[in-house]
């Protein structure tokens, strides 16, 4: 495990619990719009031991409830499973944050139970997911069948999608409800430059837009919220 930090405490990483964040290096998209670009392009060591992590969570144990695990994309992780399977020994919930683009690692760690919650991202339409993931040529097929078995509901799960000015159109969301009908928990989240861009040329809607979009999705999505607004 790759471990590029920790958010010790957390209010809103995982639906209605307290939490710890932590954070893996590494990711294989390169959405323009990343808020932490220089976590997601390394591929070198840890900055947080495991062992150090290991500790400070048996030392919480009746303080936290749950533990998200985030990115970069975790799934890329060669010692995930084994990582998770060590926080549910000592009592935590698990949350499980994804781009989605490894199902199979991803159903196999919701069907032996060890997480508990996944959080996908919906990055854009079909037609346009490769540019809002910042790849030249895509492969969506593993992108649906996460989003497929999701949709299936064996582990609580939410969507969301980062909006973006360069990216996101009202009509992007009528093909994407198209694809993802209306589950029971989507989430538009206003983009908000971090200064650790990939690409420092994007731009977030505004509250005002936000809402007015929120306004048009909802007749494709009737569950949609917002998030960060």
């Amino acid at each position: 495990m790759k471990i590029a930090g920790m958010q010790k405490l957390s209010l809103v990483d995982y639906p209605e619990k307290i939490c710890c964040t932590v954070f893996t290096a590494g990711c294989n998209f390169r959405c323009p719009f990343c808020h932490n670009a220089s976590l997601v392009t390394r591929i070198d060591g840890s900055d947080v031991p495991l062992s150090e992590v290991v500790a400070f969570l048996q030392k919480r144990k009746g303080l936290l409830q749950a533990v998200c695990v985030s990115g970069g994309e975790p799934l890329l992780q060669d010692g995930v499973q084994d990582f998770i399977k060590q926080v549910k020994d000592l009592g935590y919930l698990v949350k499980l944050d994804t781009n989605g683009s490894l199902p199979d690692k991803l159903i196999a760690l919701c069907q032996s139970k060890l997480v508990d919650f996944v959080a996908m991202d919906i990055k854009n339409s079909k037609t346009k997911y490769a540019l809002t993931a910042g790849l030249k040529n895509m492969d969506l097929v593993p992108i649906e069948q996460s989003v497929d078995f999701l949709l299936k509901n064996t582990v609580p799960f939410e969507f969301r999608t980062t909006v973006v000015r360069e990216f996101h159109t009202a009509e992007d969301f009528k093909d994407i409800a198209q694809w993802i009908g209306n589950p029971n928990r989507y989430f538009l989240q206003q983009f908000v430059n971090s200064g650790d861009l990939i690409d420092c040329n994007v731009h977030g809607y505004d509250n005002g837009e936000m809402q007015l979009l929120i306004e048009k999705v909802n007749r494709y999505i009737p569950n949609a919220k917002l998030r960060g607004v």
